[in-house]
């Protein structure tokens, strides 16, 4: 007993071995209660349909030993008589411990939520998932230097002074990277307005194609011809963006050109013929069909009609069966399409001027 009552930085043997009975007790039992819970946890997660369960024993999981290590020697120190400063980092010690544990937790937590609510945006929202791709990394982020901030202030930094510091640098270079930030804050502004998603076709300037995928600093689009285009986010958003996967309905506008031989009651069944025509198809909508003007060699009937999908081929096949119907609908009409003709005049010495009409071998004259 003599041994155990020796002095030794102020505490006796035997308050050593208490310290650190109870740091390996602390020690032991986190580890095993780890262990333990984590088992059952996770098999009852696998028999439920909820998540949460499995974020607990991931959370459970992603206890550090070296956390547990720290915890247990502070509570075994807490039995001893330490002199202040020694005292005082043990303490900061165990704070640094709680924020960095606490850090892991929060940022697996984040995950998991900014996860799930990926799985829930998919299918409905394909751009929600890049967004939650940069959420969950700014959240992250943010979360640790707040606890990056927490520790040094624990160790006696000057917070303050620091954050003003980082102020002025951070000014400094947000204006060297302006380019870069301008394309990330614009990856931001697509997410979140959602001007278009990944799978809509859009024709930006004089480029068209399907968006294939939105990231961070550029966006990528599919050509028609194959090729990837690839365009910064800050010059697409300062573009203009035709989306026509938007596109309800598509209006159609189309002209017909008859010969000036064309009789006047003929010109007037004209538009009665083309709504015949387009009302014959399904998935339309007449507008209107009128003569709008007198042409060069023809004259001009314009028609308007909105086809109610706005897939292209459907269009593509609803003009094909209009203008056959027309072809079919003039030939029994006698109606017919004009060509480009210019009229000559032809004058005989000492006799009078004769005009013959033939067709032209060339463009016809401007107005």
């Amino acid at each position: 007993m003599g041994f155990l009552a020796k002095s030794f930085f102020n505490n006796t043997i035997q308050s050593w071995l208490i310290a650190a009975a109870i740091a390996a007790a602390v020690w032991l039992v986190v580890i095993i209660a780890k262990g333990v819970l984590h088992r059952k946890i996770k098999a009852r997660a696998a028999k439920t349909v909820t998540k949460v369960d499995d974020l607990i024993a991931l959370l459970i999981k992603k206890i550090k030993p070296l956390f547990v290590l720290v915890i247990a020697v502070y509570m075994g120190a807490l039995s001893l008589k330490l002199p202040p400063s020694l005292a005082a980092v043990l303490s900061r010690l165990a704070v640094l411990a709680l924020l960095l544990q606490g850090a892991v937790w929060g940022s697996h937590i984040i995950t998991y939520w900014i996860g799930r609510t990926r799985e829930k945006r998919e299918e409905e929202d394909k751009a929600g998932t890049t967004v939650m791709g940069l959420l969950n990394f700014f959240v992250r982020a943010v979360l640790w230097a707040v606890v990056l901030l927490l520790v040094l202030d624990n160790f006696g930094v000057n917070v303050t002074t620091l954050i003003a510091g980082l102020g002025i640098g951070g000014v400094a270079v947000a204006l060297a990277l302006q380019r870069v930030l301008g394309d990330l804050l614009a990856s931001l502004s697509i997410v979140l307005d959602k001007p278009f998603l990944v799978g809509d076709f859009i024709i930006v300037g004089d480029y068209l194609g399907t968006v294939e995928h939105i990231g961070i600093m550029t966006t990528r689009i599919r050509s028609l011809g194959g090729e990837e285009l690839v365009f910064g986010n800050n010059d697409l958003l300062q573009s203009r963006i035709r989306n026509y996967k938007r596109m309800a309905e598509r209006r159609v506008v189309f002209s017909v050109g008859v010969t000036y031989q064309t009789a006047p009651d003929k010109m007037k069944a004209i538009p009665g013929l083309i709504k015949a025509a387009v009302e014959s198809q399904a998935n339309t909508r007449f507008d209107r069909s009128n003569f709008r003007a007198f042409g060069d060699f023809s004259m001009n009937v314009e028609t308007v009609y909105w086809v109610l999908s706005p897939d292209y081929n459907l269009y593509m096949n609803i003009q094909e069966a209009i203008n056959l119907n027309l072809l079919e609908k003039f030939a029994a009409e006698g109606i017919e399409f004009a060509y480009p003709t210019q009229t000559l005049f032809l004058e005989r010495s000492g006799g009078p001027e004769q005009g013959a009409q033939t067709p032209a071998s060339h463009s016809p004259r401007p107005k």
